[in-house]
């Protein structure tokens, strides 16, 4: 009888097992029967932008947090697909910093062209997964919106591929409930306009505090305070941009900082992270970590140790995304083809242990994104996922911190090479800070007389 392998999630990290499936059954492999489960009612995950928040037309929590103007805060080329360019898919060079909706159009083109739509059951949500020893097979437990009925199917293996950057951490602070203005998390975070000609506070010091911070500035905020708990951000923010310790309280309209200081304040954006979080997990399944480059009990970052056909894509902390996924992807494809042997629990374990002491001695962001590329390289080494310039990528990733610290609001304006054709990105034809239009017609088009904000 052949295999059965549950997918949670068509976000990049499900798509990629899809895409990896049917690469090895394009070379003529035969593989497990694929059914991948996705509570929304297209592909793409957090790409698949919508207004909503809070809940869903179904009632549930609303998985998206993409907003409004978003455009990708890293190099496009440090996430190319190795077997599906950005030049294949839009017939052209692009500049290095596509929008949202460019991002998710190239994300579906691969998988619309492998084909594996029909292996995908919109509108449905996992409930709950379960495991028999006896029997080594899971049962996974899912309610179809469409039908509105709740069925039950038996697998072999399960793949969570749900993403880790739905469910807000959201902390609260002394005055919270009698603030006069807005309050929400990042993960509600929709629109900058909305914030257009007010004193906006962001509470955390990390990507999303700097790239929604900066949405802010660019399309009208009247000033910015963002404060830390460890350490600045450290960028040469605009005049009306400042950075300060974090907050103690909030009294009427007025924040209240570590360091003695007050600024009078209309909104406050909680830019506190995600927690891993899988409610349809029981706990002798479910991976419990925060955001770090090694969460623990993952042998090669993916198989859950304990009963490794639970198994887990895209759980780390990201420099890499897209083509780490597909790493990952392509040798939990092997494993379940028999291409791949898993080690005993004992060996697993100790190799888990290695990784996490070597990432505990991480101190800079290049030891960092060296240490993440050094993991998909040896993932990619055991598989056919075509091979890749690892090295020029952690190269690229240099180059954009360095951007980044000579202009935050600028760097986007920078292009690099593609490390899967070597040929140059163009500069877009319009600087970031100026560019309001963030759709796909106005990206790729050529320049539009320069709109002002409001």
């Amino acid at each position: 009888m052949k295999k059965r392998v549950a997918i949670i999630g068509a976000g990049p990290s499900g798509l990629a097992q899809l895409r990896a499936f049917q690469s090895a059954a394009a070379k003529g492999a035969e593989i497990p029967d694929l059914v991948c489960f996705e509570k929304q009612a297209d592909w793409g995950g957090m790409w698949n932008y919508t207004w909503r928040t809070g809940t869903d037309e179904h009632g549930e929590p609303v998985h998206g947090s993409m907003y409004r103007y978003l455009w990708s805060n890293g190099p496009k080329e440090c996430l190319e697909f190795a077997d599906y360019t950005f030049e294949e898919h839009f017939g052209k060079p692009i500049a290095s910093y596509p929008p949202r909706e460019v991002l998710w159009d190239y994300i579906k083109g691969r998988v619309e062209k492998a084909g594996v739509r029909s292996h995908i059951r919109f509108n449905t949500v996992v409930r709950n997964v379960s495991f028999d020893d006896a029997t080594r097979q899971f049962t996974v437990t899912v309610h179809d919106f469409d039908r509105d009925v709740a069925y039950s199917e038996t697998f072999d293996y399960v793949v969570n591929a749900c993403g880790h950057f739905s469910t807000p951490n959201a902390p609260t602070f002394p005055g919270f409930d009698s603030f006069k203005g807005r309050i929400l998390h990042a993960h509600d975070f929709r629109d900058a306009m909305e914030f257009r000609g007010k004193d906006i506070l962001l509470i955390g010091s990390s990507y999303s505090a700097e790239d929604i911070g900066s949405q802010c500035y660019k399309y009208g905020a009247r000033s910015i305070t963002s404060c830390y708990r460890t350490q600045p951000m450290g960028y040469q923010w605009p005049p009306s941009w400042e950075e300060k310790p974090l907050l103690e309280y909030v009294n009427g309209n007025t924040a209240f900082f570590a360091d003695g200081s007050t600024r009078k304040i209309d909104a406050i954006i909680l830019c506190t992270g995600y927690k891993h979080h899988f409610p349809f997990l029981p706990d002798s399944l479910r991976l419990r970590t925060n955001n770090r480059l090694w969460p623990l009990n993952l042998y090669k970052g993916v198989f859950w140790e304990d009963n490794p056909q639970m198994i887990y894509l895209g759980m780390q902390d990201l420099w890499y995304s897209f083509n780490m996924f597909d790493a990952q992807a392509w040798y939990v494809r092997d494993v379940i083809l028999g291409r791949l042997a898993l080690p005993s629990r004992e060996a697993m374990h100790a190799e888990d242990l290695a990784w996490r002491a070597r990432e505990e001695k991480l101190v800079t962001n290049q030891e960092m994104f060296e240490f993440q590329g050094s993991y998909i390289q040896e993932l990619i080494d055991a598989t056919d996922y075509p091979s890749f310039d690892i090295a020029g990528v952690n190269r690229t990733f240099l180059e954009w911190k360095h951007d980044k610290h000579e202009n935050i609001m600028a760097y986007r304006n920078k292009s690099y090479r593609s490390l899967m054709t070597g040929t140059q990105s163009p500069p877009h034809h319009t600087p970031w800070i100026k560019a309001l239009d963030d759709s796909m017609e106005a990206y790729l088009g050529e320049p539009a007389p320069i709109a002002k904000a409001g």
